[in-house]
């Protein structure tokens, strides 16, 4: 008889498969996947097309171009919100695209959490498929 507060050995062994399987995918595809996500940029242009930023896979600022015409309205307040706006979306564009490249090796979900720093979903995810729960 299993015990309810223990994970089931069926359960246990199935999920270290996929763990298995998971690192033999992410060994086989890891090092072009690993190029791809860390090559990965994503550009944003503000909303009223006077920003451009381009941020790359960690969502760190690697390009930002501001049109002369910023300059014809000088409101600095305004010009940083819509530059801290426009680095965020294109931030948010980044995150997902890294998703994508990973998401065949690593379950989007997982990924996510990690991503987002949420160690407390992350593991309660792990011991969800340790017990055999998806």
């Amino acid at each position: 008889m299993v015990s309810s507060d223990r994970p089931d050995a069926a359960a246990m062994r199935a999920y270290a498969d996929e763990l298995r399987e998971m690192f033999r995918q992410i060994t086989d595809a890891g090092q072009e996947l690993h190029e791809k996500a860390k090559s990965l940029r994503a550009t944003a242009k503000s909303r009223d097309g006077l920003v451009t930023a381009t941020v790359g896979a960690r969502g760190e600022l690697v390009g930002l171009d501001l049109d002369p015409r910023i300059y014809r309205h000088p409101d600095a307040r305004a010009l940083a919100r819509t530059i801290l706006d426009t680095v965020q979306r294109a931030t948010d564009q980044a995150r997902e695209r890294v998703v994508e490249v990973l998401e065949p090796v690593v379950p989007r979900d997982e990924l996510l959490a990690h991503l987002d720093g949420d160690l407390d979903t992350a593991m309660a995810r792990f011991a969800d498929r340790m017990e055999g729960k998806r």
